[in-house]
């Protein structure tokens, strides 16, 4: 049973992040078909999966497209309730979709000025009120997570979907350098020293880029080992 997941370039497409994640985090057997962004090539590497326009898309072992991360990660922990994607426990688990759905939804501010890469880190980046409000809101719902948690460096203790879903937000907080508590920034590290995050962002930095897509003219700092 193999899925075939349809991304975006690794070093900037978030969303594709998240869906590989879900596969790769909970040992799903999976291929990757790469769309590519700034090839000229999106739309037509995306006709055979319409009707789908964005990655990630999902097509399951039996040929179902599914678009849009959270449909994604509903039918995979439907379909394999044996690899516990959600929390096992109610509370936890009912927050962890709270957190997912938030991120789908929300903190618009953060996602346009501050747009994924995993290349190096924007030393010096000023943010504006609003990322800094949408930080805050994060950091909140972090905190929220973590009083269900049991053992473990994870939102919810056990590796779940929210983080994968989060995770190119701890990308966004370490890319750009945002001020955030000593408790977030550790959570962020954790997740960028995963050894899929990892795999993910080493598979992408084979791809170079001119120009940048992303300059936003301030210092460069190597990205965190």
């Amino acid at each position: 049973m193999t899925y075939n997941l349809i991304i975006g370039d690794r070093s900037f497409s978030s969303w594709s992040l998240r869906g590989w994640l879900m596969l790769e985090k909970f040992n799903l057997d999976h291929e990757v078909t790469l769309a590519g962004l700034y090839s000229g090539t999106f739309a037509d590497d995306l006709a055979p999966f319409a009707p789908a326009r964005l990655v990630p898309i999902l097509r399951t072992p039996e040929g179902e497209v599914i678009g849009e991360t959270l449909a994604m990660a509903e039918t995979l922990a439907e379909r394999h309730p044996e690899r516990a994607m959600w929390p096992t426990d109610p509370v936890a688990r009912s927050r962890a979709r709270w957190l997912c759905a938030a991120m789908v939804s929300g903190f618009g501010a953060l996602r346009e000025a501050c747009p994924m890469q995993l290349v190096h880190v924007n030393a010096g980046y000023s943010a504006s009120d609003a990322v800094l409000a949408d930080i805050a809101r994060i950091e909140e719902l972090w905190k929220f997570a973590r009083e269900q948690a049991s053992d473990g460096p994870w939102l919810f203790g056990a590796y779940s979907l929210a983080d994968a879903f989060y995770a190119p937000v701890c990308a966004r907080i370490i890319g750009y350098d945002l001020p955030v508590s000593d408790e977030a920034r550790a959570y962020c590290e954790a997740t960028l020293s995963d050894p899929a995050f990892q795999a993910w962002r080493k598979e992408g930095l084979k791809v170079t880029y001119d120009p940048f897509p992303y300059d936003m003219g301030t210092a460069i700092a190597p990205w965190p080992v």
